[in-house]
């Protein structure tokens, strides 16, 4: 169960106490903020929905937390629901879950993540004539699309040939003005020199990895770090990441043995990556809603890291068979490797299988 399904779930079981009289709220939140427990809470994840409903119902936060509490606990994927501190509810997830969001990530494959909940929408999106600007628009695009949008793209100028050839910008573009009443143009701080000389997998990501309104790090002092085959690179660890796991599949099928998700045993080396992967349909909702394509290169770095503890421990070692914490194993940096290449491939940059 995802952050997002589990959200769902929350929001579901409030909605059926407030049909059966439990709770008396006249406006239902629209979505339930999930996240991992702070300091003094437990389980998989935590929810201060409670709180938020306890003013408008009339009645305790804890008193609230309790009816949510035996709700949820009869849902299918939580195996234990606490509430602690004022009325936090902290939810545990069943023995398989791990194993049900690897399932679900490769039955997804590089789609994970995409939605139809901005189907019907066409929002417009107007760039200045810089590069940086309709980089920033096409990936914004992109991931509008994932979620199900049909965004009308304009610039102020037709696109450079050399934005088109190398940092592939549509030829398409229509020029216009973007003063439409439903025209949101986005203006990012502009890159202080011309990008294309890095190519077009590092210059797209030296211009989207930084927020919209900090300046870019390009020019002569700076270029070597975006080309960098070195960890202080986050371009770098990312695309590192994803050659790496599929030389592991590789290896894997020469030691006569396939990716399957079940139980792992340990999850020391895994407690980051896991809420990591969950996380990822969420951040690229939030990416669409905010225009901010720095928010999924960053989460990409964060898979990366969150993803190298796992690496070790993935084939077996010396004399040692391949048993199904293997596999599972296999599984999970696979799931971690389709996350990387689908959120790559929507900032417009490979994920080259070797590196």
């Amino acid at each position: 169960m995802t952050p997002v399904e589990l959200s769902r779930t929350v929001l579901h079981a409030v909605r059926r106490a407030v049909d059966a009289g439990e709770l008396a709220v006249a406006v239902l939140p629209e979505r339930v903020v999930v996240a991992p427990p702070g300091p003094g809470g437990c389980g998989d994840y935590a929810t201060n929905v409670a709180l938020q409903l306890a003013r408008p119902a009339g009645q305790p936060a804890p008193r609230v937390a309790e009816l949510l509490r035996t709700r949820l606990l009869r849902t299918d994927g939580i195996s234990d629901v606490v509430v602690t501190g004022p009325g936090f509810l902290n939810i545990s997830l069943d023995d398989d879950a791990d194993g049900r969001l690897v399932r679900d990530i490769l039955r997804a494959g590089p789609r994970y993540g995409h939605t139809d909940t901005l189907a019907g929408q066409a929002p417009e999106l107007h760039a200045a004539h810089d590069a940086r600007a309709v980089v920033l628009m096409d990936a914004v695009a992109r991931v509008l699309r994932s979620q199900g949008a049909r965004p009308r793209l304009t610039c102020a100028g037709p696109p450079e040939d050399a934005w088109v050839r190398i940092l592939r910008i549509p030829s398409d573009i229509p020029v216009g003005t973007g003063t439409g009443t439903r025209s949101d143009t986005l203006r990012p701080v502009p890159a202080p020199a011309d990008p294309t000389p890095l190519g077009r997998d590092a210059a797209r990501w030296a211009l989207l990895h930084p927020a919209p309104h900090d300046r870019p790090h390009l020019g002569p002092g700076h270029d070597d770090e975006h080309l960098a085959q070195r960890e202080i690179n986050p371009l770098f660890r990312v695309r590192y990441a994803h050659a790496r796991i599929r030389a592991l599949l590789r290896n894997a099928a020469d030691l006569g043995f396939t990716p399957e998700p079940g139980p792992l045993t340990s999850r020391e080396d895994t407690q980051g990556l896991l809420p990591t992967l969950a996380d990822h349909p969420r951040v690229l909702t939030a990416t669409a809603a905010h225009r901010a394509p720095d928010r999924l290169a960053r989460h990409l770095v964060a898979v990366a890291d969150a993803l190298a503890p796992l690496l070790p421990s993935v084939l077996p070692l010396g004399d040692e068979k391949p048993s199904a914490a293997h596999r599972a194993r296999l599984a999970l940096a696979e799931a971690a490797g389709t996350v990387l290449a689908g959120g790559l491939t929507l900032l417009g940059i490979d994920a080259p299988d070797h590196l």
